[in-house]
């Protein structure tokens, strides 16, 4: 486990993390593909904060795209280095994600994030600003829609409809189990929306949510109850 320190040029403040934002935004690519869905590696971050010790664990799990077995696991440890701000998230979680990720034995491959990518109130979510820090192709897989509008696609695995910014789609509800709810899909770096779709469908076999998510959510949390365990 990897232990990390906020960095000294951190913004403290919603203006300076705003101006953050803007800035790299800028360098999002949304052109390329990405690799393609089932082939080579991909991996899932995740995050669990323990709030009265203003502490954040993060995970980073590497899996096989074709058999979803562990190839690599990671996780660090470190302060909350933001406020909560909607819409600020990343700020909280970045250093600590990057750090898990840094200590990968193997490259991550695509990165999956518990999250959004351009469905963010300022298109620039954590999967955005992870993809543009990095240089991975990068997506996000949210369990809600944020304050964004859907349609409910049709009832079976596979069914998409547009996730709405006014008329603007930012991503896609994405059915991944008959009949369960959808799970909202963005993009967040260096890959199409379809593509990001055909991802999350691979990585869901037999759950609503990715496995990358799955066994990066569980990895997270155990990481924080072993960092304050006696």
């Amino acid at each position: 486990m990897t232990t990390v320190r906020i960095p000294e040029d951190w913004p403290t403040t919603e203006d300076q993390a705003r101006a953050v934002q803007d800035g790299l935004r800028a360098r999002v690519i949304l052109g390329d593909p990405g690799p393609p869905p089932g082939s080579g590696r991909v991996t899932g971050v995740d995050v669990a904060y323990d709030d009265e010790r203003d502490v954040v664990a993060a995970a980073a799990v590497v899996l096989d795209a074709s058999s979803l077995d562990v190839v690599a696991e990671a996780t660090a440890v470190g302060r909350v280095s933001f406020p909560y701000v909607p819409g600020l998230l990343a700020f909280r979680e970045i250093p600590t994600v990057l750090a898990a990720l840094d200590a990968l034995p193997c490259p991550p491959g695509l990165v999956v994030c518990d999250g959004y990518g351009l469905a963010h109130p300022r298109r620039f979510g954590l999967a955005s600003h992870l993809g543009v820090l990095t240089g991975l192709p990068t997506i996000g897989v949210a369990k809600n829609p944020f304050t964004f509008t859907y349609d409910d696609p049709d009832t079976s695995r596979g069914s998409t409809s547009p996730l709405l910014a006014g008329s603007e789609e930012v991503g896609r509800a994405l059915r991944t189990r008959d009949g369960v709810k959808p799970v909202f899909v963005s993009v967040g770096h260096r890959v199409t929306l379809p593509n990001a779709c055909e991802h999350t469908l691979a990585l869901t076999p037999d759950y609503r949510l990715p496995e990358t998510t799955r066994r990066a959510d569980a990895l997270c949390r155990r990481a924080l109850r072993e960092a304050y365990s006696v």
